[in-house]
């Protein structure tokens, strides 16, 4: 098994200072996988894998740019201090707080729909800058780590289908709208082999921008190992993937286009780990509980996609057994380890008591983001280990916090 980004020791006096569940980062793994894609001409953060201002801001120190998917992500990643032009827009539809934050600071937008064009021409300033438009397409499949979070094919919402770009671009013209870019995600957690497909899309389209296109993205979906058998990604494979496609595409329209990859996960995952105190152990028929503080208020993914986390002791030791993890709300499907299928997926832990601590592994994307408060559960605090030091970066919401906005009706 792969050693933890942070070791126990010191995640076991995270959690007695700060108190459990507790998400803990490591800015050093963020700075190596943002390196490992050094050679894109741009790497865009998908903050809604992690927007806490603490790791926007580290992302920005590392040279990369942002994609924000509502006008609260917008404002989240001018408040870490990109600007405007570091900032793109990516949607399927605009609500009207989206459309104004759009205009006013004249952000890239990746249209996802037909009908975004003429809403974002109608909002435009009359400027070369506000008049330039990325457009997103569905490239007519998708994949992912589990179906609900595949983004092409038919049954995706997601993006202009391959089939209509002709008419996209001509109704961009016809609106006084430049098509610069191309953008393409087929899924979260996919494969090499499937995101290195939907190149042929582009290099269908792309001539008939000849006289536009500027620039590439090849999306985000780049998986990481969950589990120990798993191998790393192939970074370099998939560059050269698209390098070569946008090297064909940039002989066919006359210039050198830029190559940009937006990932989330990749780059914030494996710096996450959340630890969790058992608050009580149970034998149910010939089945071993343990019950932790944790629960899909605090990650979401186990019980939403049956998403496989690593889970190791930090306090206790000794022979282990087969163990299920389950947090403390009122839902039978608040259950750290079951399988896709639902079926049982106990892990081998050693015998736990009230008191002990769990690190479940590769938690920093889609974690905290995904956080609610069912149940009435404040949410959990979040500490970042920067250069040897550990820092606060969200305090843990009170009870007091849960009834901040009802109190003032």
């Amino acid at each position: 098994m792969k050693e933890l980004p942070i070791d126990a020791e010191r995640l076991s006096a995270l959690a007695r200072a700060h108190g459990t569940p507790l998400y803990v980062y490591d800015a050093a793994t963020i700075r190596a996988r943002v390196r490992q894609l050094s050679d894109f001409d741009v790497v865009r953060y998908a903050q809604k894998a992690n927007s806490n201002l603490a790791i926007l801001r580290l992302i920005r120190a590392l040279g990369a740019k942002v994609d924000a998917v509502s006008p609260g992500e917008i404002l989240r990643a001018m408040s870490a201090g990109f600007a405007a032009d570091e900032i793109a827009y990516t949607a399927d539809v605009f609500d009207d707080e989206a459309l104004k934050s759009v205009a006013e600071q004249a952000l890239r937008v990746n249209c996802g729909s037909l009908d975004m064009l003429p809403a974002l021409a109608n909002a435009r300033q009359d400027s070369e800058l506000t008049k330039q438009v990325t457009l997103r397409v569905n490239a007519g499949f998708g994949h992912g780590h589990d179906a609900r979070v595949a983004t092409g094919g038919e049954s995706s919402k997601h993006g202009i289908w391959h089939a209509d770009l002709p008419r996209a671009i001509g109704m961009a013209r016809d609106l006084g709208l430049s098509i610069t870019g191309l953008h393409v995600h087929v899924g979260s957690g996919s494969d090499l082999e499937n995101l290195m497909r939907a190149t042929s899309t582009f290099e269908a389209a792309a001539p008939r921008l000849a006289a536009t296109l500027h620039s590439l993205s090849a999306g985000g979906g780049l998986p990481i190992p969950y589990r120990d058998s798993e191998p790393d990604f192939d970074v370099k494979a998939y560059f050269e993937a698209w390098n070569a496609s946008r090297n064909r595409i940039s002989e066919l329209v006359g210039r050198r286009l830029e190559l940009e990859v937006e990932p989330g996960r990749f780059l914030v995952a494996e710096s996450g780990v959340l630890v969790t105190s058992v608050l009580g152990t149970k034998r149910n028929g010939e089945i071993d509980y343990a019950l932790v503080d944790a629960g899909f208020h605090t990650l979401l993914r186990p019980a939403m996609y049956g998403a496989y986390h690593r889970i190791e002791a930090l306090t206790a030791s000794g022979s282990a057994k087969p163990t299920m993890v389950a947090g403390p709300l009122c839902e039978s499907g608040d259950v750290f380890t079951r399988a896709k299928s639902g079926d049982l997926d106990p892990r081998p832990l050693p015998a736990l008591s009230r008191g002990d601590l769990l690190a479940i592994r590769d938690a920093g994307a889609y974690g905290m983001s995904m956080a609610s408060r069912y149940n009435s559960q404040p949410l959990a605090a979040e500490v970042l280990i920067e250069d040897g030091a550990a820092r606060l970066i969200r305090r843990r919401e009170t009870f007091k916090d849960l009834l901040q906005h009802e109190l003032e009706l």
